[in-house]
């Protein structure tokens, strides 16, 4: 492997999140939040950390949280695995970004707008078949905005298969390098042509990482793989159960093979709940 998965955490805010990558998150902010407007000419990378301000409330870790033009802050979360509330933990990191802003005794109008950017290696809206997702506070019957101040954005991965000849934008560009760097021996010429991509590639270089941080990132990717396998095989368990429980219903009305053919159990799994 050349480079390393963006996908990861630890890669991604390496990429993302350091010192070194001020102009390379202005541009990939640029493309993913603004059409590839200019629209960000400065910003401030700050530790990820959100700690609570009240004792007892849950903390929370971000991947990367900048400043941006207007104050906004934008909150980025990159996450590989389908777990139980993510869809939950969204929106807590967003309304606590959002609510953290103030200290004790300032005027709520001092309280600037938050974008929660999350990247997904798995599909969050099945019914949408769209890369980039918004969503905001509106009415909902003649969908009026209420407010700008927290604004989701999503990143579908999985989504996203245009193949290397095909990418036209700086978006395709960075959604590229973020889903397949890793599967790469070189810089594609047509993404080099890009400085903050190009710069992106550089970073992840798999030869500059320190024994430390390979040992980091080989970590991460055992836990990964291995929490994706137990997601599976939870998944593959649920299906099974549902299964015998279909097939002891049927078990009066129709003949074994027949069960077995509509259920997927095997002739034996059926005689053995006789």
């Amino acid at each position: 492997m050349t480079f390393i998965n963006p996908k990861t955490d630890f890669a991604f805010k390496k990429i993302f999140g350091s010192k070194k990558s001020k102009d390379i998150l202005i541009a990939f902010l640029n493309a993913i939040l603004y059409q590839e407007q200019d629209t960000i000419k400065d910003l401030e990378i700050l530790d990820p950390y959100q700690a609570p301000r009240i004792k007892g409330i849950k903390d929370s870790y971000l991947d990367v949280k900048a400043i941006i033009t207007d104050n906004k802050t934008v909150i980025i979360e990159m996450q590989v695995l389908n777990v139980i509330g993510f869809e939950k933990r969204v929106l807590y990191n967003a309304a606590k970004a959002f609510s953290i802003q103030l200290a004790v005794g300032e005027n709520y109008n001092l309280l600037n707008p938050v974008i929660a950017l999350t990247i997904t290696d798995f599909e969050m809206f099945r019914t949408s078949t769209k890369v980039i997702s918004r969503y905001g506070l509106k009415e909902k019957e003649d969908l009026t905005d209420y407010t700008d101040d927290i604004e989701l954005v999503f990143v579908e991965l999985p989504k996203f298969n245009k193949q290397l000849d095909e990418l036209e934008t700086v978006t395709d560009k960075w959604l590229y390098f973020i889903k397949s760097a890793n599967t790469l021996k070189e810089v594609p010429p047509t993404m080099a042509m890009v400085a903050p991509i190009n710069k992106a590639f550089n970073i992840a270089r798999q030869s500059k990482l320190t024994k430390r941080e390979l040992e980091a990132l080989e970590k991460k990717e055992i836990f990964i793989h291995d929490s994706h396998n137990a997601l599976i095989k939870a998944r593959q368990e649920g299906m099974k159960e549902k299964a015998i429980a279909i097939a002891r219903e049927l078990l009066d009305v129709l003949d074994i093979e027949t069960i077995s053919q509509k259920t997927g159990l095997s002739i034996a799994e059926i005689e053995n709940l006789t």
